[in-house]
This record gives C-alpha cells, sequence and structure tokens, in this order.
C-alpha cells in the first residue's frame, strides 16, 4: 500500500488546479457546440489537432512501411518474406517500447520534427535506389531502409500523436476534435491507399522505389507545417495550454515561456 503521506503529492492543490482549470475553459468558451471548434482561439486548436494526425498520413507511412514488396522484387520466396516481415513487425514494436522512454524525456515537437525530417531522407534514398534497374542488391537495400523508416515512424510520429491529439484541443471541446480530426484521418487513408497501390503495382506505375519521390514532398510540407505551427505541450497542465492558445504564443516559443495560470491570465501575446 502506498503512503500518500510520504509522497510529494499534493491533493488538495490537484484538485483546485483541475476546478481552475475548468473555471478558465467556461470563461473562454460557454457551452461545447459543434462550430465553437471553428472559432476564435480554438480554430488553431483544431487546426493543430488535425494536422497532427493528417501527418500520420502524409509522412509516407503507406508506402514506407511497405517492405515485403521490395522483398519480393528480390526474389524472396515466401516463407523467406514471411520471416523478414515478422522481424520488420518486431522492429516496429522495439520502435513503440522507445517511445515509452522517449516521451518521458523528449519533447512532443522535437519527435515530431525530427522524426519526419529522418523519414523524408529515407524516403529520398529509397527514390534515388528505384531509378537504375531493379537488383536483388536494391531491393534488399530499400527493404532495409523502410524497416529503419519504420522504427522511426514507431518512435516518433506514430506515438506522439495520441498524446498530442488529446492534449491540443481544449477540455470542453476535447471529444468533438478528436472526432473529427480521426474521421478526417480515415478519409485520407482511403485515398493514400489508392495512391499507394498503383505506385507499387508492377501493372500500373510500377514505380518501385521511385515511390518515395511521390511521398516525400508530402513528407516535406509536413515538415514545415511542424516547424511553423506545431506547440510544444509536454510538461504543460491543461490551463497553461489554454493561456498559451488564448494569448496567441508563436508555437515555436511555447517551451520557454513561462506560465502561471493563477496569475497570468491577461498575459501578452508572445507572437
Amino acid at each position: 500500500m502506498i503512503n500518500i503521506e510520504n509522497t510529494n503529492y499534493d491533493i488538495d492543490k490537484n484538485i483546485a488546479m483541475m476546478i481552475h482549470t475548468n473555471e478558465q475553459e467556461k470563461a473562454m468558451s460557454a457551452g461545447a457546440h459543434f462550430w465553437d471548434m471553428f472559432r476564435g482561439t480554438d480554430l488553431r486548436r483544431t487546426e493543430t489537432t488535425v494536422m497532427v494526425w493528417v501527418i500520420q498520413i502524409s509522412c509516407g507511412v503507406w508506402f514506407g512501411g511497405n517492405v515485403l514488396y521490395f522483398l519480393e522484387q528480390a526474389g524472396f520466396d515466401k516463407e523467406e518474406a514471411f520471416n523478414f516481415n515478422l522481424g520488420h513487425s518486431a522492429i516496429g514494436l522495439f520502435g513503440t517500447i522507445c517511445a515509452w522512454w522517449a516521451l518521458q524525456r523528449v519533447g512532443r515537437r522535437a519527435l515530431y520534427l525530427w522524426g519526419l525530417i529522418m523519414m523524408f531522407l529515407i524516403l529520398i534514398l529509397v527514390g534515388f535506389l528505384g531509378i537504375p534497374e531493379p537488383s536483388n542488391g536494391i531491393a534488399i537495400g530499400s527493404g532495409v531502409l523502410q524497416m529503419i523508416y519504420t522504427f522511426v515512424y514507431c518512435i516518433t510520429v506514430g506515438p506522439v500523436c495520441y498524446l498530442l491529439v488529446t492534449e491540443l484541443p481544449s477540455t470542453r471541446l476535447r471529444i468533438k476534435t478528436v472526432a473529427l480530426s480521426r474521421n478526417v484521418y480515415n478519409v485520407l487513408s482511403i485515398a493514400a491507399n489508392y495512391l499507394n497501390n498503383p505506385i507499387l503495382n508492377p501493372s500500373a506505375w510500377n514505380l518501385r522505389g521511385k515511390g518515395g519521390f511521390v511521398w516525400a514532398p508530402f513528407t516535406l510540407l509536413s515538415i514545415i507545417w511542424t516547424f511553423f505551427r506545431l506547440p510544444e505541450t509536454m510538461g504543460r497542465s491543461a490551463g497553461e495550454v489554454d493561456i498559451l492558445f488564448e494569448t496567441g504564443t508563436n508555437a515555436r516559443k511555447w517551451q520557454n515561456v513561462k506560465v502561471d495560470e493563477f496569475r497570468n491570465d491577461d498575459l501578452k501575446s508572445q507572437e
């Protein structure tokens, strides 16, 4: 049994913080209607929530994580390809486990930004490997690069998204904002599947590794958006996030701005 008296956790202070944050949310936006997501400060919060989920698609994961196709091009039989794919899944699992550590020590914005940069570079490399005539060495090299891509995705954009979509919306609009964001993701997933199939299909576009050049521009746009628009929410309470959004603080400055939500409700914009 845990002895609360021997910990630094103050129940009264934390309950007071919850009450204060809820009252602050009420003052900022009375009610919780669907259209409130597109008004005032909540419009920016809706944008960022939707985009962090959209980036799970625009980073090229439909292409970057498709190792089996390149193994088949290398002449692997079904059993070898299956075993290799198990290793690919294990790498994804290992990346997710590593994310448990990374999320405690590295900011959400940093993981998103650097993860996207690494995935962009891998897509470009795979694209260049697709230019020469196909060979076993090129196919295996492309497959290995895509396994690295999967590891990077599973330690950065993959898990971080699920933290951000709960931290960015206001508490009173969170359910509606998350539902909207997920539905946008679902619709774009259908489009991504339609795009990726002809890229890899030998009887269609048959771009092979050059498909990396198709997805790389979308990843580059994701990097640009993340750099300018994605704020750092790590270590911030819901009340602090409210104030930083309400004051229009520049996304790149969030991690350096000190906020006392009990005193800085009238904090001036940090733009």
